[in-house]
């Protein structure tokens, strides 16, 4: 018997659309740090609940698995866009500590990697053709087919040094406008790959926020980004697949402006943003999959965090949809397994009428 009424991708498209989703969307996260921290005993929290976990099968994760690029304490590491990682923290990624474009006279001779041979990291190649079948197989189970758009704005101050890409936003030298001009490229051979093969949505990763606000003021974001983002953004709207924007931080300044580029979902952190930001910017106008207060998790009781998904499903929830919800632990031992357990539970309860 099925766990899900209809398919899941289906009920996806349902609530990013609007079209009354028979279930919130709804999903949890985990670090390498914290696989490794509880291995068995997260796998079994997993387990016992298929429905938040549908492609998790017993035995799926490698907990002694060597960890991949940049998440190795005390190594550098340099990937084929030539920024140089360093990390301090296991099972976390790192941060880029020397960055290729640092200096504008390096710009003339910068080659980025081909979009459509060498992965984010450069340790091994794309295989479009396993990718296709991926795709294809993930059709015919009814789940969502998910492309991956990579990084936008955290790649321009991965390469520039972030000190000095705030600068730059600010002075606005003709060597900023190249290198958007260069990563939107870059941008949209991959995404023209992704629509080629047919997908649901594209995902695309760019931290542009803080705790108490954006990184740049709306208006630079409006000069230098906004442009880009809208051509590649509208790019996949326009072939009928949807964009799903993941960005930390408070972006409620912009929210207008993403959904003017095409923004079809995007995950808005409850501490950010809060819950009566979120709701005044987002409810019934664009999908938000609210992302629960992972800072918080360490220090809540299960009652807490069950209350906390209460709190948002009241707030945001809407018959015809609108509202997904998602949650990630980062953290080691200081993230109590009973913690996890709980919010498991609470999206079960909530989410699923």
């Amino acid at each position: 018997m099925s766990l899900f009424p209809i398919p899941v991708r289906e009920n996806w498209l349902r609530a990013v659309e609007f079209r009354h989703p028979r279930w919130i969307p709804c999903s949890v996260g985990f670090s390498l740090l914290t696989w490794k921290t509880y291995g068995r005993d997260l796998e079994r929290i997993v387990l016992d609940h298929p429905r938040l976990f549908p492609e998790y099968r017993e035995g799926s994760h490698d907990f002694g698995a060597q960890m991949p690029p940049v998440y190795r304490q005390g190594e550098h590491y340099r990937d084929n866009w030539g920024c140089l990682w360093y990390n301090i923290q296991e099972g976390l990624e790192g941060i880029v500590v020397e960055s290729p474009l640092a200096d504008w006279q390096q710009l003339e001779a910068y080659r980025m990697p081909d979009s459509l041979v060498d992965n984010e990291r450069g340790e091994e190649k794309k295989n479009w053709e396993q990718v296709r079948h991926d795709c294809h197989q993930r059709r015919q189970q009814g789940l969502l087919v998910m492309g991956s758009g990579e990084r936008l704005f955290d790649r321009l101050y991965f390469l520039r040094g972030f000190d000095n890409l705030m600068i730059d936003l600010v002075e606005g030298p003709p060597e900023l406008d190249r290198l958007i001009g260069m990563l939107e490229e870059y941008e949209a051979r991959l995404i023209d790959q992704w629509l080629e093969i047919g997908v649901d949505a594209l995902a695309f990763h760019t931290d542009i926020g803080t705790q108490q606000d954006l990184m740049i003021s709306p208006e630079s974001f409006r000069r230098h980004l906004k442009p880009m983002f809208a051509r590649l953004f509208q790019r996949c709207r326009q072939a009928g697949a949807h964009v799903y924007l993941s960005s930390d931080g408070c972006l409620l300044k912009i929210v207008d402006d993403l959904i003017e580029c095409g923004v079809s979902a995007h995950d808005p952190q409850l501490r950010a943003n809060t819950l009566e930001g979120i709701r005044r910017s987002y409810r019934g106008r664009i999908c938000a999959f609210v992302d629960l207060d992972r800072q918080g998790f360490p220090f809540s009781t299960p009652q807490q965090v069950r209350q906390q998904v209460r709190e948002v499903v009241d707030s945001m929830a809407l018959p015809e949809g609108g509202l997904g919800i998602t949650a990630g632990f980062f953290g080691g031992q200081e993230i109590p397994l009973q913690t996890i357990a709980a919010l498991c539970a609470a999206l079960e309860e909530c989410c699923f009428w």
